[in-house]
């Protein structure tokens, strides 16, 4: 009935959406306003009726046995999408790029201040919202160009504040601040003393919010309860597609991780190396961390080569009077050479870890051992392109 009425619309006003109908009262009278309504209505309408069929075929889909690989592993053999427009936006990446935001982030998030937000928010937005979740313990993460530059965890936010500074008081300029628990005003004191874009928390007490309210272009953004992680596909565009992949969730099985040196990692050791471990994986490779404890000591991302994120993320951690003695090392893929570990054990870490399975293991292995290391293997890689 809808598509009927539809199709007649230079006729017929067809209300899908409650939300339409003031402006179908406002217009009653007019009718060159009222042609006009009609045909926006219309396309409401199209556009409410093929998301339910898309619905349907896919649901269809899913009931009907396919032979091939695809089909079982849960991704159908034709893939469509279809999502409402939440809103413009000032421009994409830079300036001269037009861009738009498509789908229900907003049932995720609700700004409470602060200039509209940008392309490059909503992406930094989602990169710290996927890496908090991976703490219970109060956590603050400091974000720039979706690469975590200090990471703290702690008995307090506070504390947890203070770690993640300290491992780089540069790059935060203009970054993004997400903490797992709610923001009171001694945080905000702190944080207001820096340049920030975004900062994200369960919640803001009434304290906060007042300090924060005096950086009118400061956003703050509350982070609802998100759906499941394993609900949710990655999409990228590509040249002629997409390309679709279900969310890295899972940081391997911890108790199968094995310990390839001769010497055991101490307690101490593994606490940096599962904390150095979450980080990582939400570092663009290739990723180096550098960590002691519940902080981050040194990040060094992107690179080509993975002995120079390690010698970025060395010098980082120099630059912040950070030292690395006693510290582990993290790499969220192989190393293929010793010279990355053998890098990191000059720069005085004491412990590794790292998925393994590069034809020359034994070579770094031997390295490790060589210089007193430890080193753990995971079984599971973490590339993040």
């Amino acid at each position: 009935m809808l598509r009927s009425a539809a199709k007649n619309h230079e006729s017929v006003a067809v209300v899908c959406d409650p939300d339409d109908y003031s402006a179908v009262i406002a217009t009653l009278g007019d009718e060159k306003k009222m042609h006009a309504l009609r045909r926006k209505l219309a396309l409401k309408v199209f556009e409410r009726t093929s998301s339910y069929d898309r619905a349907i075929a896919a649901y269809l889909a899913k009931q009907v046995e396919e032979p091939d690989v695809d089909a079982i592993a849960g991704f159908p053999a034709r893939y469509e999408l279809s999502l409402p427009k939440a809103s413009g936006l000032r421009y994409g990446e830079n300036p001269h790029q037009k861009a738009a935001l498509y789908g229900r982030f907003y049932d995720h998030f609700e700004q409470l201040q602060g200039k509209e937000l940008s392309y490059n928010n909503i992406l930094d937005i989602t990169s710290a919202t996927y890496l908090i979740g991976e703490f219970q313990r109060p956590t603050v993460a400091i974000l720039k160009h979706t690469n975590p530059c200090g990471v703290g965890s702690a008995d307090s936010l506070l504390e947890a504040w203070h770690k993640a500074y300290a491992t780089d008081k540069q790059a935060p300029f203009g970054g993004i601040i997400v903490v797992n628990q709610t923001l009171g005003a001694d945080l905000a004191e702190q944080i207001k003393e820096i340049f920030t874009e975004v900062i994200i928390a369960p919640a803001f007490t009434d304290e906060a919010r007042a300090i924060f309210a005096k950086k009118k272009n400061l956003r703050l953004m509350i982070a609802k309860q998100a759906p499941g992680a394993e609900n949710l596909l990655e999409v990228r565009s590509v040249v002629g597609g997409v390309l679709v992949q279900d969310r890295d969730t899972t940081l391997g099985d911890v108790k199968a991780f094995k310990v390839v040196t001769k010497r055991q990692p101490t307690e101490e050791e593994w606490a940096g190396l599962l904390f150095g471990w979450k980080v990582g994986k939400h570092v663009k490779s290739n990723s180096i961390i550098y960590a002691k404890g519940e902080q981050t000591l040194g990040v060094g991302a992107g690179q080509m080569a993975r002995v120079d994120s390690s010698r970025i993320a060395v010098w980082k951690a120099g630059e912040a009077g950070l030292s690395l003695k006693g510290s582990i090392v993290a790499s969220e893929a192989l190393f293929p050479f010793a010279d990355g570990l053998i890098a990191a054990a000059d720069a005085g870490a004491t412990a590794a870890i790292q998925p393994g399975g590069s034809v020359r293991d034994e070579e770094v292995i031997k390295a490790a051992d060589e210089r007193g290391m430890a080193m753990v293997f995971t079984g599971i890689r973490h590339f993040k392109h």
